[in-house]
């Protein structure tokens, strides 16, 4: 590790902390229906979208209500997006005269979309059409992440509200974070990753002879644009195989900086939505320094491991860190920093390849995923998912001082702590039971590039990171199989509705409840307490779930390299 490094990762935390508020404010106005800065440009545009739609503004939906509505487009989203893949090689905007995507691959790729996933079985350039990649897979980059962050603010209602019926309504909330946030700044940042170097063009692959005097097709496309909304939708799918380790996709350090802030900008200032919204900006500045405490734990150790390098290179008498997948024009301290915050987020991103990390490293985005991607998250998801753990810790602390739970003035019962343990716990039964079956399933083991503890990290690492709604990857595992294409995608259709559906119930119990006022036997929920608290509930909770499968793997594997071993 380097003071160079250091001032990359307190660089990157201090710009972030400092994007919280003015996008809360922003955000906490627009799903208030103020006005803001883009009102008379985006009012007219906004009302005549609810006249197609038939949709009144005005009018709030009850907890199911909203779900099914949500429920009903992403299914349209999903099937859509499917057609598109199997109606490739018919469609326009082919230059490269793609075919059609195989069936199997076509429902992973539209399950994982449609999830905000954007797990790849496939390489982007040399699979996807420039129309699948614009009107398929970037569209569901914004309805995805707009439908992340509507569940978080229909959530953040049911905290702030009293004696009420409805939570809001799904198609306002979806058409303003579209509209008012996603879209304007995506094209801002478009505008920048152009100035970049970023390609955007809907002209064919060009060709080009190397300096051996080979042929070599260089690929191209509406690049810029999808890398946009791709890393601020914590969306993550890469318009090249390489992700963001190609040049087109991530230039310079510039670029990754950018791209490294705009995947924890959103969620990061959610909390700031919260704060405003419940009429405690405390509030919500506890719960990002308990994402703070866990982000920069992981990040620690994950450049510490890769700092130290391979013990078993270092016994060949090369010393230095672990640069194995690495860009050298990233380094060890941004390729660390970037695998953190990329799992820290429901990003999936990449500019490293984490299947090359030290088994330590590439333990810290396993652990990331397997928390539920609470730390910041992904837009929206990450900040319904750590308020799952604020209603546990409240009710742990309720049973210690033996006083009913209460958060924010709401009482927390059986009912909104049972919705609460049922989001938790749906994501280990995804990642657990199919990586179970597929360490013993002989089709699937074929896939394994690697024996023992690292080939079992590689099947953990693949249904973690979909059932988390994630989407990156340890590469070793051949993922494009009739058992990976489908298990895979049921595990992402678990992971992000299964944790969705209870969220609203505890959304629409909350909104019904009134408000106790505080009294002096209400534990304080906005201070240091709260935060230690929240970060061990989260930890105990985490640690008893997936403890047993890390040993299996990324611990083994750390051990046998310290003593000489390999596999």
């Amino acid at each position: 590790m380097t003071i160079y490094g250091w001032v990359q990762v307190l660089l990157y935390c201090g710009i972030l902390v400092a994007l919280v508020k003015p996008l809360g404010f922003y955000m906490h106005r627009v799903f208030n229906g103020d006005r803001t800065l883009l009102s008379p440009v985006l009012v007219p545009i906004e009302r005549g979208l609810y006249r197609l739609s038939g949709t009144n503004d005005k009018e709030e939906q009850h907890w199911a209500v909203y779900a099914t509505a949500m429920l009903l487009f992403n299914l349209v989203g999903l099937l859509v997006l499917y057609a598109l893949q199997r109606l490739q090689g018919m469609l326009p905007y082919n230059p490269a005269g793609m075919t059609a995507v195989d069936p199997q691959l076509a429902f992973n790729t539209a399950a994982s979309f449609a999830t905000n996933t954007n797990w790849q079985n496939y390489g982007g350039e040399s699979t996807m059409s420039y129309l699948v990649q614009m009107a398929g897979l970037t569209v569901q980059n914004f309805v995805s992440a707009a439908t992340g962050i509507a569940i978080a603010i229909a959530l953040i209602r049911g905290f702030a509200r009293a004696s009420g019926k409805s939570i809001g309504n799904f198609w306002v909330d979806l058409t303003r974070c579209t509209l008012y946030v996603l879209l304007p700044m995506c094209i801002v940042l478009t505008l920048v990753y152009v100035w970049l170097g970023i390609p955007q063009t809907l002209g064919p692959y060009v060709d080009a002879i190397t300096l051996e005097g080979a042929k070599q097709t260089i690929a191209l496309g509406p690049v810029a644009s999808q890398v946009a909304i791709k890393m601020l939708g914590t969306n993550g799918g890469g318009f090249f195989n390489a992700n963001a380790a190609h040049p087109f996709e991530n230039p310079d350090a510039v670029s990754n900086l950018i791209q490294m802030l705009t995947i924890l900008a959103l969620g990061a200032g959610l909390t700031n939505v919260f704060g405003r919204m419940v009429g405690n900006q405390r509030q919500g500045w506890a719960i990002l320094a308990s994402m703070g405490a866990l982000f920069i734990a992981g990040v620690i150790v994950c450049y510490w491991a890769e700092a130290a390098g391979n013990p078993l290179v270092h016994a060949l008498g090369i010393d230095g860190g672990n640069m194995e997948g690495k860009e050298t024009r990233f380094g060890i301290a941004a390729s660390a920093l970037f695998a953190v915050i990329t799992t820290a987020a429901s990003c999936g991103a990449v500019n490293a390849m984490h299947d090359s990390f030290t088994a330590l490293g590439g333990m810290i985005p396993l652990i990331n995923m397997q928390l539920g991607e609470v730390i910041v998250g992904g837009v929206g998801a990450g900040f319904y998912g750590i308020l799952m753990f604020v209603v546990i810790a409240v009710f742990v602390a309720g049973l210690m001082v033996g006083r009913t739970p209460e958060y924010l003035g709401k009482k927390i019962e059986a009912r909104e702590v049972k919705m609460a343990m049922l989001a938790i716990l749906c994501l280990p039964l995804a990642m657990l039971i199919f990586t179970a079956i597929a360490v013993v399933l002989p089709s699937a083991v074929a896939s394994i590039a690697n024996a023992g503890p690292h080939g079992f990290s590689e099947v953990l690492y693949a249904y973690t990171s979909s059932a988390a709604n994630n989407g990156s990857a340890f590469g070793g595992l051949t993922g494009n199989t009739p058992w990976f294409n489908l298990t895979g995608a049921i595990g992402m259709l678990m992971g992000r509705f299964l944790v969705i559906i209870p969220a609203l119930a505890i959304a629409g119990s909350l909104a019904a409840k009134k408000t106790v006022p505080a009294s002096a036997g209400t534990f304080p929920t906005d201070g240091t307490l709260f935060v230690g608290l929240l970060v061990g509930v989260i930890i105990i909770v985490g640690g008893l779930t997936f403890f047993p499968s890390l040993a299996v793997g990324p611990i083994v594997e750390h051990l046998a390299m310290i003593h000489g071993q390999t596999f």
